[in-house]
């Protein structure tokens, strides 16, 4: 057995101490990023006076990396060494971040250098996104993702809330000049990295010596072929993918929405995206007692279709104190956006078999992300055609309608995740090949937590520049989705 299975996993997460150097950096980083979340989408409409359109397009550049490059990033991942690639993607994403205020402070931002900014950033949040999404259960057991998932995203969900109020702040005083604070935040999750003792089983030079890979497109499509085929994955997958469309559609718009419609200051959009942003940290909290209430399974769909219809409320605001009601539906949104994120994904990690994880969390991330970048396409034209809350309002209607795509799917029959032997569970020992496991029927191949790779892999979920959170977006300026893909 794995050393990283014996004692940390007894002892619990609290004095897991890999897992929680993990989980310190990457709440740092999050932090950042949500303030880069509002410091980009303000300094593209305040200091570059961006159009509507333009900030459409600044948003889909942050998330088209997924659409092009995540199916070979997922074959990447399951090739070497996961820490590793996070360390540099992590470093490289604090030098493109740091460009931004070092050419602001000489006089020579412009539109184009935070497109190529979110284009570069996209491209390695993709490659970290998925090797994070694969290291989490290479460091916790399988009955363990629940409890670190919930950790993970209820920190996510605190980084929303202070980062944005952090956000605006330090654009109020700075202007460009507050990207500081998120290519600090790499430098600290970096770190972190390199101080984590635990080494995933199964290296490039382990593999090297093993029987003849396939060809290299059947290992791309692999998880592809994996989500498809499963009944309730692919569910899943259509259900995030719908909701991001349409709230991308919504949130590529949410800062022209705050400070031309509703007539918010600039350093208070942050204060009031904070205060919506409650509703992710309280999700994290509760994530636990209401799992086991509702059901580990269960959960996925009444969490977006029930508590998520909350968002509906957002583009009713009007200036004065109908702001509350952006706020409210806001804190609603993030809510159930957090909780399906935390259920989904704990689902996929305990029913994939270890060897996939990669290449299936590549695959989800191109399907549900890869809506990203057309939704905010879809927002700007939509926005200019139609006015930004029209815009709003079909974003986070067709956002919660998405819900419907598990509600009638096996998983409303189901109270929680199905374990080895049941018919949407793990299935038995998984033979060779990229694809084992993963036959016409539901396949996912050995439990997590038997063979070698026991409990490994890894997970989390956009926002505007910066590392992605959860596979369904719930948060606004494209930073790190809330929503998206768990």
């Amino acid at each position: 057995m794995p050393a990283a299975a014996r004692g940390p996993r007894r002892a619990g997460l609290w004095r897991h101490r890999d897992f929680l150097l993990l989980w310190t950096g990457q709440s740092i980083s999050e932090v950042g990023s949500a303030v880069t979340t509002i410091a980009v989408p303000l300094t593209a409409v305040v200091v570059l006076g961006a159009s509507t359109f333009q900030i459409g397009l600044l948003s889909a550049a942050t998330t088209v990396p997924f659409l092009l490059i995540a199916l070979p990033a997922g074959l990447a991942v399951d090739r070497v060494a996961k820490r590793g690639l996070m360390i540099g993607c992590d470093a490289a994403r604090m030098l493109i971040i740091g460009s931004v205020p070092v050419a602001a402070a000489l006089g020579d931002l412009t539109l184009v250098q935070l497109y190529a900014v979110a284009v570069a950033t996209g491209v390695l949040t993709v490659f970290f996104d998925v090797a994070y999404q694969s290291y989490t259960p290479a460091l916790i057991g399988r009955d363990q993702l629940p409890d670190g998932n919930g950790k993970l995203a209820a920190t996510q969900s605190f980084a929303q809330v202070a980062g944005p109020g952090l956000g605006g702040g330090l654009f109020g005083l700075l202007r460009a000049g507050a990207l500081t604070a998120d290519a600090a935040s790499y430098a600290v999750s970096t770190i972190s990295l390199l101080l984590i003792r635990t080494r995933e089983a199964g290296t490039r030079a382990e593999r090297a010596a093993g029987p003849a890979r396939p060809r290299l497109r059947t290992e791309i499509f692999a998880g592809l072929s994996f989500v498809v085929r499963h009944p309730i994955l692919r569910k899943i997958a259509a259900c995030t993918a719908t909701s991001n469309l349409f709230s991308a559609m919504a949130f590529a718009l949410d800062i022209i929405f705050l400070v031309r419609v509703l007539h918010v200051r600039p350093e208070y959009t942050g204060l009031l995206l904070a205060i919506g942003s409650l509703g992710g940290v309280t999700a994290g909290i509760v994530s636990g007692p209401l799992t086991r209430w509702i059901g580990s399974a269960r959960i996925i769909w009444v969490s977006i279709l029930s508590f998520g219809a909350v968002g509906l409320l957002m583009p009713l605001a009007q200036p004065g104190w109908r702001l509350a009601l952006f706020a409210a539906g806001f804190a609603g949104f993030v809510f159930g956006g957090v909780l399906y994120n935390i259920a989904q994904l704990s689902f996929r990690q305990a029913i994939c078999p270890p060897g996939l994880l990669g290449r299936m969390n590549a695959a989800i991330r191109w399907i549900v992300w890869g809506t990203l970048p057309i939704g905010a396409l879809i927002g700007g034209t939509l926005g200019t055609l139609l006015g930004v809350r029209a815009t709003i309002w079909i974003g986070v209607s067709g956002s919660w309608a998405a819900g419907l795509w598990v509600l009638f799917s096996p998983l409303r029959h189901l109270r929680d995740v199905p374990g080895p032997g049941d018919e949407y569970g793990p299935g038995p020992a998984a033979g060779p090949g990229p694809d084992a496991g993963g036959g016409p029927r539901a396949d996912p191949g050995p439990a997590a937590g038997s063979g070698p790779d026991a409990g490994s892999g890894p997970d989390t979920g956009p926002g505007t520049v910066g590392p992605a959170g959860p596979e369904r977006r719930i948060g606004p300026g494209a930073a790190r989705p809330a929503i998206q893909e768990p």
